[in-house]
């Protein structure tokens, strides 16, 4: 520590520089920790599981156009013709599709009356074969039964007896009872139109990804008679690529008054909807990378110019007995000690940053090892870039160091 007042002195001369030096790690700090914590965030959302088997599940839109087109025959007679393909595991009809980022909501009381805020929740309709076609696994309860399922008329406004919801629909509903608890009991949807929970099921993502309560659904027993209608349709393993345009065909010769569209996997679709997500990491990869690269580039630069500019200092303490290693150690302290004064600016400017972001972006709040990681990564940093110019400081022979330059 006998280096630490000669060092202090040494800065005090040349202020510009490390002041220079601990903003860039400051705000390299700032960046870097805020960056990577919304990294970690958007990775974590784009692992979050479907609930579908999604290697070998796709859908596709049937549109009728014509005057005469039946959308009940239709229907049956696709699901019969789909179901009966070898290597299908299951098809269904449904008005919406995991991560599609299109699907009806509603929200679920537990009491009834408009005064009562309701629970948002993703709307799937689905016949008794939709936890199988979805490969959803049902965790308490009973799945539907032919009897449950209706036909839904575009203009009603009614909803069935019985829904089968997911866990953590369940959980937000009925916080205090156990998962097994939830099923019989009876909730209300349009205010006061009761309906019973039968059944429920693990995991089933709602439409959209961006949603806070992603994974809030329930399954209504019925198929729609709208002239447009999905088919989810599961294979078996490896079989999914090669039926797609086999089913595709078969459907369009089927019926002429329709049209068969929007045949895509689900793997597409999750790709799809978080591409943007994928693009905000790629890009938060690069300014970190860049951020760093450019720090540890001024950090070598002021050091290489400290180091020329005390050649003779250098000599006289080599010629007066100081080691290699004393030299050597002068040049990491006092990289150290500046980034440690940028690194307690960075604190101070990260936890700014995230609370901006978090009432500004509904971003949550930075996690606390995220800043002993920053703190860590940025010593680090320094360190190292200081290394090439100390150790050629070290280098230097006490004959050539003090000679005039």
């Amino acid at each position: 520590m006998r280096d630490l007042g000669p060092i202090l002195r040494a800065m005090l001369r040349n202020k510009t520089g490390a002041i220079l030096i601990a903003i860039q790690i400051a705000v390299t700090m700032t960046i870097i920790v805020n960056a990577v914590f919304i990294i970690q965030q958007r990775n974590e959302l784009m692992a979050r599981e479907s609930g579908l088997d999604e290697a070998n599940t796709f859908y596709l839109s049937s549109v009728g156009f014509a005057d005469d087109f039946n959308p009940q025959n239709t229907t049956q007679e696709d699901l019969l013709a789909l179901r009966a393909l070898p290597g299908v595991v299951d098809a269904i009809q449904t008005n919406a599709v995991p991560m599609s980022g299109s699907g009806w909501s509603m929200g679920l009381q537990t009491q009834p009356g408009e005064e009562f805020d309701g629970t948002g929740v993703a709307v799937y309709m689905v016949d008794e074969q939709g936890l199988n076609a979805m490969d959803v696994q049902l965790i308490a309860g009973r799945n539907f039964n032919q009897q449950d399922i209706r036909w839904r008329e575009p203009s009603a406004s009614t909803w069935p007896d019985v829904i089968i919801i997911t866990r953590d629909t369940a959980s937000a509903l009925f916080p205090e009872s156990a998962i097994q608890e939830v099923v019989g009991k009876t909730v209300y949807i349009n205010d006061d139109e009761p309906i019973n929970i039968i059944g429920i099921i693990d995991k089933l993502q709602a439409p959209w990804v961006g949603w806070g309560s992603v994974e809030r659904a329930m399954l209504s027993p019925e198929r729609t008679l709208f002239n447009s209608a999905n088919y989810l349709i599961r294979t078996e393993p490896g079989q999914r690529d090669m039926l797609m345009p086999k089913i595709e065909e078969m459907l369009a010769k089927s019926n002429k008054g329709r049209i068969i569209r929007d045949l895509t996997t689900i793997e597409d679709t999750r790709e799809r909807s978080y591409r943007r997500h994928s693009a905000m990491i790629k890009i938060l990869l690069i300014v970190v990378l860049t951020l760093t690269l450019v720090t540890a580039a001024g950090i070598v630069g002021l050091s290489s110019f400290t180091v020329n500019k005390r050649r003779k200092q250098i000599g006289t303490r080599r010629a007066l007995g100081a080691t290699r290693g004393d030299i050597l150690r002068y040049f990491m302290l006092e990289n150290l000690l500046i980034s440690s004064i940028g690194i307690a600016l960075g604190l101070l400017l990260t936890l700014g940053l995230n609370m901006v972001l978090v009432n500004n972006f509904e971003m949550q709040r930075l996690d606390w090892y995220y800043l002993p990681f920053g703190m860590a990564v940025l010593w680090l940093l320094g360190q190292l870039a200081v290394l090439g110019p100390a150790s050629r400081a070290a280098a230097i022979p006490p004959a050539v160091a003090t000679r005039s330059v």
